[in-house]
């Protein structure tokens, strides 16, 4: 970890997420359809959900990902109330990517905008049935892996969504690699392989985002998975806006 990244750290959750620089993170966003940021939690916040796992109180539901055909491994949705760090990383992150939402929906020929809070457009998802929370904590031991998937859960979306590694790198698992795959039309597909540290935050795509083309901005279809993680222990929590049906 570099000196920045304690001065960084040395705030609350909400004061980290708003010092990032936002302007490179939808340059990022609007070029490759991710963007690495952080770290966002500290070593010992890491520990703390990780911790959390084995604790059944905190979560509304447990899915082992090899009985429905997702891949190897397991995760556990977080029921309300989350976590304060969790709460508190949904609200700060919804915040800044409202806007990068509302013009990658316009861009795409749509007219949904997204309010400014969170719980404004949690709101919508109560309206539309879906109540209840997406937040979850993955767990991934040696051979584990997730299939390319999307996170989508009910007709109210929100297009972007967050994961943020909770594990060391190195020391605590090897392999595990996140992966974002864009399924563009008449070409084929492009995969990104992301690296990241302890406490540092993926943002991506949840299905499609706009990609500037010679004629105007076109569709691309955007899918996520974690390569097989070749030995230790792996966990990440992952940040989704919209709630379930």
């Amino acid at each position: 970890m570099t000196a920045g990244d304690r001065s960084l750290l040395a705030g609350t959750v909400s004061a980290r997420v708003a010092a990032l620089d936002w302007g490179v993170i939808a340059g990022e966003l609007d070029r490759n359809g991710a963007a690495v940021a952080g770290p966002l939690l500290t070593p010992s916040e890491c520990d703390h959900l990780i911790a959390l796992y084995d604790q059944d109180a905190h979560f509304r539901s447990r899915i082992v990902m090899a009985r429905h055909g997702f891949g190897s491994g397991e995760y556990k949705y977080l029921d309300y109330p989350l976590p304060a760090p969790v709460q508190e990383l949904r609200e700060a992150l919804y915040s800044q990517l409202a806007p990068i939402a509302s013009d990658w929906v316009r861009r795409m020929g749509g007219e949904t905008q997204f309010p400014g809070a969170h719980a404004d457009f949690l709101d919508r998802c109560r309206a539309a049935g879906q109540v209840r929370p997406t937040p979850l904590i993955l767990k991934y031991q040696a051979g584990d892996y997730n299939c390319l998937h999307q996170d989508l859960y009910g007709d109210t979306v929100f297009p972007i969504q967050v994961a943020i590694l909770l594990s060391q790198p190195v020391s605590d698992f090897t392999g595990g690699e996140f992966l974002v795959v864009e399924q563009r039309p008449r070409m084929q597909s492009r995969p990104e392989v992301v690296s990241l540290g302890q406490g540092e935050a993926v943002i991506f795509a949840v299905n499609e985002r706009p990609v500037a083309g010679s004629r105007g901005d076109y569709r691309v279809k955007i899918r996520h998975g974690v390569s097989r993680v070749r030995s230790g222990r792996r966990h990440t929590l992952g940040v989704i806006f919209h709630d379930a049906s």
